[in-house]
């Protein structure tokens, strides 16, 4: 077992040491194109293709020790593997041939064969890491990658083929597809997704909460089993609660949406889904139009002397994402410092702080804020109608608060808002209908979601054995 985790361990060192060689015999075959023209680069040739074809071979073995896990597509291994050997072996051969000075005539053919065998052997590698479409995913798809289309009868489309498997297609095929399948587990056709993986079935029929598949995507995003991995695009709550469904109803392959139960939390999922909003409404969030100037500096600074955190949305404006996280306590106070940036602010979190209705007149002056976190706040009713100015408000989080259908109300105007998060708030049962019906193009989302208890959420704790 010793060996086996040592081979594992040398061969997942591939993909750091495979870049040595493509960079060095990139240069080497560049300034033996040139070096015609520029004679002074011809002593560093040799060298180059030395090194080259030494890192080469390093990564051939490394690269060989890797596909022993069968992670990967075996076919596209192969040919990986191949053309990987023949690179190091044309790049040794024609570091021999230079130093021999039998190169003569054919330097330059040599030099494009070695380029073209980088170009191959790095493209059969990104295949089996990114998928064999990689190159052309982005054209083909036309920047929607990661845009679930909207379903226009959401009862009448077939669960799994319409809806689950686009999910795994966009967020789970580049680790579990036909190129690559981490841990032995195929996520791309029904019989390899009820044969599950190295570690055993992947879900359990009916059973959500004891399906690895669901348990790995409520992990926290820093421990190592979560998956999709921290630095991949991550699944939203929707399209959680969207596979913890179909497990639940059986998994089934075949029926449609309308032949499966639909509990009370999963419809405004599925209205999501009609409108095409799948789920990713905050990453979605767009910003106004309108061009702004640069903030102040000193309110900025004032800022960071109160702990209030205010930066950029993106390098291309001057539009501003304030939060309060470090702040709750006074954010009562501190929120006044807001006003000479009310231009700017376009996300403001006030989450968890003592901020109430006297602080949201402050906050509705903002009349280019789109996302507005509000959760587990003392807000009332009365509050919430001074937003009624917030005419760009698309994302609004009252998570946790007393907010009643009554408030939601006065809200109603606001034809820019996608997405209210209403979980735990004095919203009552009976009022989900009527607010669907006064907000037809806004996600409702109750929350809900069930989180199962794993053991490694519990902590140890032992008596203090000093005397």
């Amino acid at each position: 077992m010793k060996m086996l985790a040592l081979v594992d361990f040398i061969g997942r060192f591939h993909p750091v040491w495979v870049h040595l060689p493509i960079g060095i015999l990139l240069m080497a075959c560049l300034f033996q194109l040139f070096a015609k023209r520029y004679p002074l680069l011809k002593p560093a040739i040799p060298v180059l293709l030395f090194w080259g074809a030494i890192t080469a071979i390093a990564s051939c073995i490394t690269g060989y020790l890797l596909s022993l896990s069968g992670d990967y597509d075996q076919a596209l291994v192969t040919q990986h593997q191949w053309m990987g050997i023949a690179t190091a072996a044309v790049s040794l051969i024609f570091y021999g041939l230079n130093r021999l000075s039998l190169t003569g005539r054919y330097t330059r053919l040599g030099a494009v064969v070695i380029l073209i065998l980088i170009m191959i052997t790095g493209h059969l590698g990104g295949s089996l890491t990114h998928g064999a479409d990689y190159l052309t995913a982005g054209i083909n798809e036309a920047g929607t990658a990661q845009e679930m289309k909207p379903i226009p009868n959401i009862q009448e489309a077939v669960l799994y083929t319409d809806v689950v498997q686009p999910v795994l297609q966009r967020k789970c095929y580049s680790c579990h597809g036909s190129s690559k399948q981490k841990g032995k587990l195929r996520l791309d056709a029904e019989a390899q997704i009820l044969k599950g993986g190295k570690d055993g079935k992947a879900i359990v029929s009916g059973k959500p909460d004891e399906s690895a598949l669901i348990k790995r995507l409520l992990l926290p995003l820093n421990d190592d089993d979560h998956m999709p991995p921290k630095e991949k695009p991550q699944l939203t709550p929707n399209e959680v609660a969207v596979l913890s469904w179909w497990i639940s109803t059986g998994n089934s392959f075949t029926k449609k949406v309308k032949e499966l139960p639909q509990p009370d939390k999963i419809k405004p999922v599925l209205a999501a889904l009609q409108s095409g909003s799948s789920g990713e409404i905050a990453k979605k969030t767009e910003l106004p139009e309108e061009e702004v100037g640069p903030a102040d500096e000193g309110t900025l600074n004032k800022l960071k002397e109160a702990g209030i955190i205010a930066v950029p949305v993106s390098n291309e404006t001057n539009y501003l994402s304030v939060s309060f996280v470090t702040a709750g306590s006074r954010a009562q106070e501190l929120v006044k410092l807001l006003e000479p940036l009310k231009k700017q602010i376009v996300w403001l979190k006030l989450e968890d702080s003592n901020i109430t209705d006297e602080g949201l007149a402050v906050i509705a002056k903002f009349t280019h804020l789109t996302r507005l976190q509000l959760a587990n706040t003392k807000i009332t009713d009365a509050g919430l109608a001074q937003l009624r100015s917030l005419q760009q408000l698309q994302v609004l989080n009252l998570v946790g608060t007393g907010i009643t259908e009554k408030g939601l109300a006065s809200l109603k105007e606001l034809k820019s808002l996608r997405a209210l998060y209403l979980y735990k708030t004095g919203v009552g049962t009976a009022a989900w209908a009527r607010l669907k019906q006064s907000f037809p193009k806004t996600v409702l989302d109750s929350g809900g979601y069930t989180v199962p208890t794993l053991p490694t959420d519990t902590a140890l704790v032992t008596a203090d054995n000093k005397k």
